[in-house]
C-alpha cells in the first residue's frame, strides 16, 4: 500500500503524539520489513520456471503463484488494518510478520505444490505490513517526522523489490539447488519476527468499536467464487455449472458485501469513499493498472525461460538473467515514481496518467509484436517499467484529491486493496489464456499464448486511458 493511512476510525482522543527517545532506531527496524517485503514481492518472479520444474506443473498453473498472494493480501489488509485500529498497531505488525516467515518458510520447503500456495496464502500479509507501519509512525511521531519515516519506508520498500529478483536470481545461479535458494528470503523473514520484538511502540491511541467480519467473509467468499470460475474456464469453456454457476454467486457476493459495508458503522472496507468527483471511475482504473502490473510477471518469466529448440519461442534463460532482462524496467519505475510530482506539476495529473498508461499500453503491444530477441523484449519491459512507475506515483495522489477530504486515507487504502484485487482476478484470467494455448499433452503455451495475454494488458490500458479521459471531464483528476 502506498497511500497514507487513515486515522483508526471511532480512535479515542489522545495527547499529541511525542516522538519516542530514539526515532531514528525505530524507523531503521521498520525500514528493514519493508526491504523484507519489497524483496519477498518480486524474488518470487524469476524462480517460477524452476518452481514449476520442481513441482510438475505448467506455465498456466504458475500464474496462481502470484494469485493467490494477492487474493489473500486483498482480504489481509483491511482485516489487519481495522484489527491494529482496534488493538494496536505493533501488535499486529507482529503477527502480520510471523505470518510472513511461517509462509516464507513453507514456500521454500513445500513437498508440493498445493503446499506452496498454502505458504502463498500466509505470504499475504506482506501488503498488510506498511498500512500497519504507517498508522504506527502517524500515531508515534509529529508530523513532520512521520512524513519523513513514511517516505524512507516506501523508499525501503522500492529498494527491497530491486533487490529481491537480482539477488534470487544470483542465488538460484549460485546453488542449483531451488530449495536452498528459498531459504534464503525464509532466513529473512525469521531474522524480521524477533527483531519486531525490539524497541518498537504500541500505538498510543485505539479505535472503537469491532471487526466487520461479515465484510471479511463476504469478500473473501466473493474472490474465492470469482477465481475457481476463472481457473474453470481453461478447461470447460463457459460451462453453466462449473463457471457461469460460480460467477453468478460471486455477483452476489460482492452485492451483499456492498450493502453490508454501506449499512455498517465500522466497515471493512469503506466505500464511501468512491462519493467524489467521478472518483468511481477510477477505482475501475486501479483494477486495470492491477491486471497490467501484476498479470504479466509470471508470463514473463517463463517467456524468457522457455526454450526455443523445444517451444518454437523464448531464450532459454536462467532465474538471474530474467533478472537481468527485466531490470531497466524496474529501474525506469524507480525512476518515474520517484519524479512522478515533479513531472504532473508540469503537464497536469490527467495527461501524466494518461501518458503513462500510454507507455505502458505501447510496451505491451511491442511485446506482442516483437519478441524475437532478448533487446526487443527488454526495451519492451523499459518502456512499460516507465509507465508503471508513473502510474504508482501519480494514481494516489489523483485519487485522494477526487474525493471527499474526511475520507482520503480510506480512498488510498480502498484504491491498493482494488489493485490488488485486479491482479488476482488476472492471474486466473491469465493462467486460462496460456492454458487455453498449450498443446494437447504439452506443459508450455503455443507462442500465441503469450501474445494474447499481452494483448489482454494492451486493452486494459487503452480502457484505462479512456476512464482517465471521461474522469478528468469532472475535473477529478486534476489539471493537464
Amino acid at each position: 500500500m502506498t497511500g497514507i493511512a487513515p486515522s483508526p476510525r471511532g480512535a479515542r482522543p489522545g495527547p499529541e503524539p511525542a516522538a519516542p527517545a530514539s526515532v531514528t532506531a525505530v524507523v531503521g527496524l521498520l525500514v528493514l520489513f519493508e526491504l523484507m517485503s519489497g524483496f519477498l514481492q518480486t524474488g518470487i518472479a524469476p524462480l517460477l520456471p524452476e518452481l514449476g520444474a520442481r513441482h510438475g506443473v505448467d506455465d498456466s498453473a504458475l500464474n496462481w503463484v502470484v494469485s493467490v498472494q494477492l487474493l489473500a493480501g486483498a482480504v489481509m489488509v483491511p482485516v489487519f488494518g481495522r484489527l491494529g485500529d482496534l488493538h494496536g498497531h505493533r501488535r499486529m505488525l507482529r503477527l502480520a510478520i510471523a505470518a510472513v516467515a511461517a509462509g516464507t518458510l513453507l514456500v521454500a520447503l513445500a513437498p508440493a505444490f498445493p503446499v506452496l500456495l498454502l505458504g502463498r496464502v500466509f505470504q499475504g500479509a506482506l501488503v498488510a505490513l506498511l498500512p500497519l507501519e504507517i498508522a504506527l509512525v502517524r500515531d508515534r511521531l509529529p508530523v513532520e517526522q512521520a512524513r519523513r519515516a513514511i517516505a524512507r519506508l516506501v523508499g525501503a520498500l522500492t529498494l527491497g523489490s530491486l533487490l529481491g529478483a537480482v539477488v534470487m536470481g544470483a542465488a538460484a545461479k549460485a546453488v542449483d539447488d531451488i530449495r536452498l535458494v528459498l531459504l534464503v528470503p525464509a532466513v529473512f523473514a525469521l531474522l524480521c519476527v524477533p527483531v519486531s520484538f525490539l524497541r518498537i511502540p504500541e500505538s498510543a491511541r485505539s479505535a472503537e468499536g469491532r471487526l466487520d467480519w461479515a465484510g471479511a467473509v463476504l469478500l473473501g467468499l466473493a474472490l474465492l467464487f470469482l477465481l475457481a470460475a476463472v481457473s474453470r474456464v481453461e478447461h470447460d469453456g463457459w460451462a453453466p455449472t462449473t463457471v457461469l454457476l460460480p460467477m453468478a454467486v460471486a455477483a452476489v457476493l460482492i452485492c451483499l458485501c456492498v450493502r453490508v459495508e454501506l449499512r455498517s458503522e465500522d466497515p471493512l472496507v469503506d466505500l464511501r469513499a468512491m462519493k467524489g468527483r467521478g472518483v468511481g471511475r477510477l477505482y475501475l482504473v486501479s483494477f486495470f493498472f492491477g491486471v497490467m502490473y501484476f498479470g504479466s510477471q509470471s508470463p514473463n518469466a517463463t517467456f524468457l525461460a522457455a526454450d526455443p529448440a523445444a517451444d518454437g519461442y523464448g531464450f532459454a534463460l536462467r532465474a538471474l538473467d530474467i533478472s537481468l532482462v527485466g531490470l531497466p524496467g524496474a529501474v525506469a519505475a524507480l525512476t518515474t515514481s520517484a519524479c512522478a510530482a515533479l513531472i504532473a506539476r508540469r503537464l497536469g495529473h490527467r495527461t501524466t496518467l494518461m501518458t503513462a498508461f500510454g507507455l505502458m499500453t505501447a510496451g505491451f503491444l511491442g511485446l506482442a509484436a516483437l519478441h524475437e530477441t532478448i533487446w526487443q523484449v527488454a526495451v519492451c519491459v523499459l518502456v512499460c517499467g516507465t509507465g508503471i512507475g508513473a502510474a504508482l506515483g501519480v494514481m494516489p495522489t489523483v485519487i485522494v484529491e477526487a474525493t471527499e477530504p474526511e475520507r482520503t486515507g480510506v480512498a488510498s487504502a480502498l484504491y491498493n486493496n482494488v489493485k490488488t484485487v485486479g491482479g488476482a482476478v488476472s492471474g486466473g484470467v491469465v493462467a486460462s489464456l496460456l492454458a487455453s494455448h498449450t498443446r494437447p499433452g504439452g506443459s508450455a503455451p503455443y507462442e500465441s499464448g503469450y501474445t494474447a495475454v499481452w494483448s489482454l494488458c494492451a486493452v486494459c490500458g487503452i480502457c484505462a486511458i479512456a476512464v482517465v479521459a471521461v474522469s478528468g471531464r469532472g475535473g477529478g483528476t486534476g489539471g493537464g
